[in-house]
């Protein structure tokens, strides 16, 4: 992308003061091709429960100060390249969304020239365009024989908003996860959900876990200066997970990962290749032999 790009953002024609990233932060951030591997020399899954429950965004407006709208949602590459991984060792992969309405997706942040995960898309699509809806997976399917073997929700800014962060469903999700032994998945912004993880007190089941998340040194300073967002956000993620007592391990956006437990997280985009591994890792207990 070239250095002349402009930094503001560009609006969404879909919706009144809706903004997608400036031309010049993509071209920062979203490359043509990803990381992903391969998944080669995946171990496979044995034994136990198969499937994993993806919790995806169905909202796509979040908004920002001022009152402009960030168009975002789920983001390609954080979401398919996790799930690539735990295909690859024989998971099958249902997605929830808190209304049952379709995932939103930052189609502006799909890799243009990655076939994978290109392929990857079109395999999970109809599970995108038709998903469960959280309240019934919750009534109906979880429980200490569930057949979900872990929870994972991709990151994207929309994880931010939607009323993921106060939901119900999910605290009654990610606390049955916590219960059962279940791995607990997700990177970028999706640790949000966590927030939704509360006692009737207000004490975050979570606390005490470190985890990495997006930087909010990004989202308060560099992300509007280049107009990958319309304005500052209304809250922090980072601040809020730090009052609720968990421990944040990273500062930057390298590609870090790391498992706290059975919390497994990652930074970025950059480290959803890598997250895919760790959870496959960790959900079969050996290693990548490749």
């Amino acid at each position: 992308m070239s250095m002349t790009a402009s930094k503001t953002s560009v609006p969404d024609r879909a919706e009144h003061n809706a903004f997608f990233p400036s031309e010049y932060s993509l071209g920062q951030y979203v490359p043509a091709r990803t990381d992903f591997d391969g998944a080669v020399g995946a171990p496979q899954v044995t034994s136990g429960p198969r499937k994993i429950l993806a919790i995806a965004v169905d909202e796509r407006y979040l908004p920002t100060q001022g009152g402009k709208l960030f168009s975002t949602g789920n983001h390609p590459v954080e979401t398919l390249l996790p799930l690539m991984h735990l295909q690859a060792a024989g998971y099958e992969v249902e997605v929830a969304t808190l209304s049952g309405n379709l995932a939103k997706f930052e189609m502006w942040a799909f890799p243009a020239k990655d076939e994978a995960v290109k392929t990857a898309y079109e395999g999970l699509l109809p599970a995108l365009e038709h998903p469960k809806r959280l309240a019934d997976v919750v009534a109906t399917e979880l429980g200490e024989d569930s057949e979900y073997a872990a929870v994972f929700i991709p990151g994207g800014h929309g994880a931010m908003g939607g009323g993921v962060p106060d939901s119900a469903d999910i605290k009654d999700t990610l606390v049955w996860a916590l219960e059962n032994d279940r791995p607990v998945i997700t990177l970028c912004h999706g640790p949000a959900a966590l927030c939704a993880a509360t006692d009737e007190e207000g004490a975050s089941y979570f606390a005490g876990y470190s985890l990495c998340v997006f930087p909010d040194a990004l989202d308060k300073g560099a992300n509007v200066e280049i107009g990958y967002l319309p304005g500052q956000l209304t809250w922090m993620l980072g601040e809020r997970l730090k009052q609720q007592g968990l421990t944040i391990v990273n500062d930057g956006m390298s590609g870090q990962v790391h498992r706290d437990r059975l919390l497994l997280t990652g930074d970025s985009p950059l480290a959803a290749n890598a997250l895919g591994r760790l959870a496959v890792e960790t959900l079969t207990g050996r290693t990548y032999s490749a």
